[in-house]
């Protein structure tokens, strides 16, 4: 006796959960993200996952900083043999402190106008908070609490490949920043750093950096 195939129904709900869940592969869940943005219908399956499976994060204390998370991701981030470790050791202990004082949090949710929240920088009290969200095509980045940069200077947006020297992707000003690029995959680090006015003068982070984002 075999089981009685799903019906129709049935599949999108069990992809619903799936895509919750985050168990889908990427072309998968590419595929569902663009699905989300025309079917209503699935959607509120989505959403309904959503709600069904918030209370599981609730067993789940905060812990504590271990102590070897620099060399962690220092390793993780410049290998032993490349170039660029030398240069970059103190702009990354840097870049761990603002974790460490920061957060970085990734949001699991279903997509909404002008895209899906892929993840928060925010400073522990919310004073300053900048959204990033990726429809497929671009990434967009908002502030959504707090002030700008003082005078003379400005808030530029970095994002960080394993093993590879961070990149800059603009500057953030009152307006949104939408930048076409693909979404960063999973391992890959989103900065903010203070600089001067236009922008780092170097092509690299020159100033304090004062939120990240481990995706």
């Amino acid at each position: 006796m075999t089981d009685a195939p799903l019906t129709p129904q049935e599949e999108d709900d069990a992809l619903a959960a799936e895509y919750v869940l985050g168990v889908l592969n990427l072309p998968e869940r590419l595929a569902v993200e663009e699905r989300l943005k025309t079917d209503d219908v699935f959607a509120a399956k989505v959403s309904a996952w959503v709600a069904h499976l918030a209370p599981l994060n609730e067993g789940y204390a905060s812990v504590p900083v271990p102590p070897d998370l620099l060399p962690r991701i220092e390793s993780r981030l410049f290998p032993k043999h490349s170039a660029l470790r030398g240069g970059w050791r103190l702009w990354l202990a840097g870049a761990v402190t603002a974790a460490v004082v920061g957060f970085g949090v990734f949001l699991l949710m279903p997509p909404s106008a002008p895209g899906a929240v892929i993840a928060s920088l925010g400073s522990p009290d919310a004073a300053l908070v900048y959204e990033a969200r990726h429809d497929g095509n671009m990434l967009m980045v908002t502030r959504v609490a707090g002030a700008p940069a003082p005078e003379g200077q400005t808030h530029e947006l970095w994002v960080i490949a394993p093993g590879a020297a961070p990149v800059s992707l603009g500057l953030l000003g009152a307006d949104p920043l939408d930048v076409e690029y693909p979404r960063p995959p999973a391992g890959w680090v989103l900065a903010v750093s203070v600089e001067p006015a236009g922008g780092s003068p170097t092509g690299a982070p020159t100033g304090p950096v004062i939120l990240t984002a481990d995706l």
